[in-house]
């Protein structure tokens, strides 16, 4: 397992150790040891989630302000853009974005820690989304910042206006949203 830290460092991308040979492959999607080993951060997990969207979907951008979930993503069908948005006021970051392809061909995963905001658009007909939390899903704290927010101008690899909830076309502007201290 290799983990390079992204432009925001405390977002990490994860390319694992992968043996293969003509039957198929086999890797560690994660394994606690190693991971406190290579970063010295402790995890656990409470929630695994699997999604499946179609081509052009663009999930985004979810946080919780209470409860607030670190999350290890990947994808196992398809490809995504995946971006994690610094929303800790307190953090030399905050405000920036780090984005990465993430497909199960690269089986990369990104690991986002607590005071993160997060979405994905896919890039492919469509794609499978796995992801681990280290707290449980509490709807009653989530928050939306809009995918096209003018302040944080993430750069999606969109050709055509993204296929959108309705939740996530009522995301908050950056400026009026609750964030972390």
């Amino acid at each position: 397992m290799r983990i390079t830290p992204a432009t925001i460092p405390d977002v990490l991308i994860i390319e694992p150790t992968v043996f293969g040979d003509e039957r198929g492959f086999f890797f560690e999607s994660f394994n606690e040891r190693r991971w406190r080993e290579l970063t010295g951060v402790d995890l656990h997990f409470v929630q695994h989630n699997h999604s499946r969207s179609a081509g052009g979907v663009l999930r985004g951008l979810h946080y919780q302000i209470r409860q607030p979930q670190g999350k290890l993503v990947r994808v196992t069908t398809g490809e995504v853009f995946d971006v994690a948005v610094d929303i800790r006021r307190s953090s030399p970051t905050f405000g920036q974005w780090f984005g990465a392809l993430l497909s199960a061909d690269n089986k990369r995963q990104m690991w986002l820690p607590p005071g993160f905001a997060h979405g994905f658009c896919v890039t492919s007909d469509a794609a499978e989304f796995l992801y681990l939390t280290t707290e449980y899903y509490a709807p009653e704290h989530e928050r939306c910042i809009a995918w096209n927010d003018p302040e944080l101008s993430i750069q999606w690899p969109l050709k055509t206006a993204p296929n959108v909830s309705a939740k996530d076309s009522q995301g908050m502007l950056f400026k009026d949203a609750d964030l972390f201290p």
